[in-house]
Formats: C-alpha cells, sequence, structure tokens
C-alpha cells in the first residue's frame, strides 16, 4: 500500500474524522445504524404490506357490523307487525284496543273512563250509570282543640261490614288527633281510616271514612268508655250520628241488561275491558261505546318500519358507492359486495308482492325520487277504515286450523301449509303431534302443543281442546311484515346467541377474523424475524467496525514511522 503526500499532511489528518481522509482505509463517516435500518425496513416492507391488508379487513368488519345492526333492528321492531295473532297476551300491533266513547242526550262522555286490554273483543255497547259506589262517611261533633288530652280510656272494636275489624285503645293523655293516628295506622286491616278535619279556628272534627265502597262502617265499644259516643260520632243508640255519605253499591245498564258491583272499577262485565264509573248518567240519556283496533299502533309500526329500511338501505349506499368514472368511492369498502346485493334483491322482491290482491301501494308505502321508502298516512288511513282484514293479510303471518278444535296461539314464521296428525291416549288425552310420521316437529305438553327449536315450524303454538286422534290440516301465509323481519333476522344472525347458525354478515364477520388471526402471526413471525436479523447485522457489522478500527490503527502507526523516516 502507499500512502501518496504523506508528508505534507499535518497530524490532524490521521484521524478517524471523515470520509474525505486521505487514509484510504479510513472509514468513519459510514452511518452503520442507517445501514441496518435500511436492511431491517426491506425485511418488515412484507409485515406493512400485511398490515395493511389486516387494516382494510378491519374497516370491512367494521361495515358489516354496522349493517348487521341495521337489520338486527329492523327485524325486532317488525316482530309487532310480523304476527296478528289476537288474545289477551298478544303483544302485536294488530292486537291493540282503543275505545271511543260517545253520547246519547245531554251527558259529558267523562262521567266514564275506560281502559283495554290488548285482544279484547271489538263491538259497540250501550251503557247508562244509575248510581256510583261509595264509601261511607261519618263525622263526630266539633271540637275546640285536636292536640289537649281527651281523657278518655277505653277499648273499641272497628272495622268494615263483612270484613275485618281491629280493637283500638285509647288512654286518657291521649289528644283527638292521637285517636285519629292510631286508626290510621291500622287502616290497612279494618279498612277504615281516620282524619281531622278543622272546620273553622278552634273547631275540629273526627272524620270516619271507609276504604271500600258499598260496605258500612261497624263500630262497638268494649270496655271502659265508649270512645266514639265521647265524641258525638255515635250517638245513644250506637247509630252514627253525622252520615256525611252513605255506602253504596254501583248500578248501571249494559246493553239493556241491568247490573250491580261493589266498586266503581268494572273489571268482570267485558272481558279484557276496565269501566271506570265517575259519576250517574242523567234519566234519558246514555253512553254510546265503541272498541275497535288501535289502528295508531300499526300507523306507528309502519312508519318505523320506513324508517329502519332507509337507513339500512342508506349505510348498503355508503358502503357501495362509485366514483363518476364507476370506480368504488374511497370509503365504500364493500363495493360489488354479493352477500349484500343477495340481501338488498330479496326485499326489493318481497315488496314488490301482492297479498290477496293488495299491494304495498295499497297502504301508502311506496318509494320516493331518491328510492327511499314513504308512508303516506292518508292513504294507510283509508286502507285501515276500510280494509284492516286485508291490511293484516298483507303485513303479517296468518295460521288457520280445518279444526276448531285446534286453536292457534301464535302463528310462527313458516309459510308452509302441512297437515298436523294428532294422537291421543285410552282417555282422550293429546300424546304426540307429527307431519309426515315426523314426531320430532312438534312437542306436547298437556294440550299444547308448539314448533321445536331449530324446525320450520319454530314459534308455532297450537291448544287442542278434542279428545280423539285426528288430522287437521293447517294453512299458513306470510306477509310482507314477516318475510322482511325473517330476512333481516336471518342475514344479522349470530351463531349461539340468536340463531343456531350464522347469517350471511357474520359468515363474512368470521371468514375476515379468520383471515386476519392468520396474517397477524404472519406479521409478528415476520417482526420475529427481522428482530434477529437486525440483531445478527449488528453483531456482524460490530465485527466490520472494529476490523476497520484495527485497519485504521495499523495504518496510522506505518504513517507516522514513515513521517519521522523522512523527517
Amino acid at each position: 500500500m502507499t500512502v501518496s503526500g504523506a508528508g505534507s499532511n499535518s497530524t490532524g489528518n490521521t484521524s478517524n474524522s471523515a470520509a474525505t481522509s486521505n487514509n484510504g482505509l479510513n472509514t468513519g463517516g459510514i452511518d452503520w445504524d442507517l445501514l441496518i435500518q435500511a436492511a431491517v425496513d426491506a425485511k418488515m416492507a412484507r409485515a406493512t404490506a400485511v398490515t395493511t391488508k389486516i387494516t382494510a379487513n378491519g374497516a370491512k368488519i367494521s361495515a358489516y357490523q354496522k349493517l348487521q345492526t341495521d337489520l338486527s333492528k329492523l327485524s325486532s321492531d317488525l316482530a309487532s307487525l310480523s304476527s296478528s295473532i289476537i288474545n289477551p297476551f298478544a303483544t302485536n300491533a294488530f292486537a291493540g284496543r282503543k275505545a271511543t266513547i260517545g253520547a246519547t242526550g245531554d251527558v259529558n262522555p267523562a262521567v266514564l273512563s275506560m281502559s283495554i286490554e290488548n285482544g279484547a273483543a271489538t263491538g259497540d255497547h250501550t251503557l247508562q250509570i244509575t248510581q256510583i259506589a261509595t264509601a261511607q262517611k261519618v263525622a263526630g261533633a266539633v271540637q275546640s282543640s285536636q292536640t289537649t288530652a281527651l281523657g278518655l280510656s277505653g277499648t273499641f272494636s272497628l272495622g268494615l261490614a263483612g270484613g275485618s275489624s281491629v280493637s283500638i285503645t285509647v288512654t286518657p293523655g291521649m289528644t283527638l288527633q292521637q285517636v285519629a293516628d292510631i286508626i290510621h295506622s291500622q287502616s290497612s286491616t279494618s279498612n277504615v281510616d281516620a282524619s281531622i278535619v278543622q272546620v273553622s279556628s278552634g273547631s275540629y272534627e273526627l272524620v270516619l271514612t271507609g276504604t271500600q265502597d258499598a260496605a258500612d262502617i261497624t263500630y262497638s265499644s268494649t270496655s271502659g268508655d265508649d270512645i266514639l259516643n265521647k265524641l258525638d260520632v255515635t250517638d245513644s243508640s250506637g247509630a252514627f250520628s253525622n252520615v256525611l255519605q252513605a255506602s253504596q253499591a254501583a248500578k248501571f245498564t249494559l246493553d239493556g241488561i241491568p247490573l250491580t258491583r261493589n266498586t266503581n272499577d268494572i273489571t268482570d262485565v267485558l272481558s279484557g275491558v276496565t269501566f271506570d264509573l265517575v259519576q250517574a248518567t242523567p234519566a234519558g240519556t246514555s253512553l254510546n261505546i265503541s272498541i275497535g283496533a288501535d289502528t295508531d299502533a300499526i300507523t306507528n309500526a309502519l312508519g318505523t318500519f320506513a324508517t329502519d329500511y332507509n337507513a339500512f338501505r342508506d349505510d348498503v349506499i355508503a358502503q357501495q358507492g362509485t366514483n363518476p368514472d364507476g370506480t368504488a368511492a374511497s370509503n365504500a369498502v364493500l363495493f360489488g359486495d354479493g352477500a349484500i346485493r343477495e340481501i338488498m334483491t330479496q326485499m326489493e322482491q318481497v315488496l314488490g308482492t301482492s297479498v290477496n290482491g293488495l299491494t304495498m301501494s295499497d297502504i301508502g308505502l311506496s318509494f320516493n325520487a331518491q328510492n327511499e321508502l314513504v308512508l303516506d298516512n292518508g292513504t294507510l288511513s283509508t286502507a285501515l277504515t276500510t280494509n284492516l282484514a286485508g291490511v293484516t293479510a298483507l303485513l303479517s303471518a296468518q295460521t288457520k286450523t280445518s279444526s276448531s278444535q285446534l286453536t292457534v296461539v301464535n302463528t310462527g314464521t313458516s309459510p308452509e301449509s302441512f297437515t298436523l296428525d294428532l294422537t291421543v291416549d285410552a282417555s282422550g288425552n293429546l300424546t304426540g303431534a307429527s307431519v309426515g310420521g315426523d314426531s320430532s316437529l312438534f312437542t306436547v305438553s298437556g294440550n299444547n302443543i308448539s314448533g321445536a327449536s331449530g324446525t320450520i315450524y319454530a314459534g308455532m303454538a297450537f291448544t287442542y281442546t278434542g279428545s280423539t286422534a285426528q288430522s287437521i290440516t293447517v294453512t299458513s301465509t306470510s306477509g310482507l311484515a314477516t318475510q322482511i323481519a325473517q330476512i333481516a333476522k336471518d342475514a344479522s344472525a349470530k351463531a349461539g346467541t340468536d340463531s343456531a347458525t350464522s347469517g350471511a354478515l357474520q359468515t363474512q364477520i368470521d371468514s375476515l377474523q379468520t383471515q386476519d388471526t392468520t396474517m397477524q402471526q404472519q406479521v409478528n413471525d415476520i417482526t420475529s424475524a427481522t428482530a434477529a436479523f437486525q440483531n445478527q447485522l449488528k453483531a456482524q457489522y460490530a465485527k466490520y467496525q472494529a476490523a476497520i478500527q484495527s485497519a485504521n490503527n495499523t495504518l496510522n502507526y506505518l504513517t507516522a514511522l514513515l513521517n519521522a523516516k523522512n523527517k
């Protein structure tokens, strides 16, 4: 090795400070960390590409989950329109009932209030109220003080006729207020309450009131002073001195039938209907009661359906949007997704069908210029008024049987018509129900028959009142709401929660999550291998640096010798 011009360099030129040094082996200007990082980055490029795919999958999963939530809400909100079973336990929109109260003659309809349970029988009724039920109320003589000791000592019995009585003990130090308080404290047993009424300044009366209508207050002195007689609540004969209100039963006439009840809350005249009698109707007048379907519930449910459908549709459009050139929009992570397209196609096909000649346009549902589902309340109101049965059939699932002995309790969602074969034992007790010889499709408990979970008959329920074996034809139809609800439920189903199997969206989510798990493992493996590679490079480059440093030290030494010789 020759070192040209070495004699002209100063001692500073022998340092390891720059790549511009004339010393050929001096490589102190090399950025070793940069070299290592470049090699590491080259290795990690594949992991970065995989991570990008994981991020993209995450966006797709979030989009699917949003649509899954939309469909789940759509299915849940349609439940009230999917079934039209009418019974006291039904909660669907068609089971709702409301009453209108009119009048014949000069009478205010407010003299009656009503509450009606779901499934109550519809119809018209005429009501006259002769008298309302009242509780007995009595008062004592005016006392000058409610807080001065009465000086009375005695025990008496108090209650209502036909009910329980309580024993009340009064001591000399008790005041009028304390007597009222002790009576009040036992009113839940005696059904007699007490209060103090201030008539004027310095004037107080003890008032006893029965807490049940149509029953007189009973009183007897059992020992010591006759307390209520001393307070002039009763007279010398034991009768109440001042009856403020007599007890009496309610008397009324429904559809020409005279009736009497010991309360104004009448619950046992019409099934599912409670009458609250407020005031008697004047002679010659009557109340005209009409009990019908609560169509407001149907209107509200259809409005919610339109809102839910549009929310799902809007999210589908957002996830499958395109640019003007037809390419996928940047946020359209599910562009061209077949599963979503199939769900939308199924719903659109259902909305385009008819039932018994009626279509969704006949009940006010239509698509506007933006292809959004809208509801015309006027058209719906007319349809509900003129053809409620048709609207019900168009929207809901309906099940009918060929025998009056097989009563439908719940319709389920299967539109299939089938023959239900029933078997009984020697005593006429129901023992089994099968379809086509398969007894696993229905379960029997007493007289109740239920569709087995996981079968197409799940949700169906019947009650059998017969005592002989027979085959009964069951005919079912599914309306628009029932079908849309089932499509939404199936598509959004999650295995193990609301379904035995996953729906189309959950299947996609599961697939993406499986891919992410695999790809994340790849990232982990690449990261681990790259870390080992980085450590290897550091060790290898450290050796290079050590060798170069040793060579530089030797070069510097030789240079120094040459310089010394030249001098």
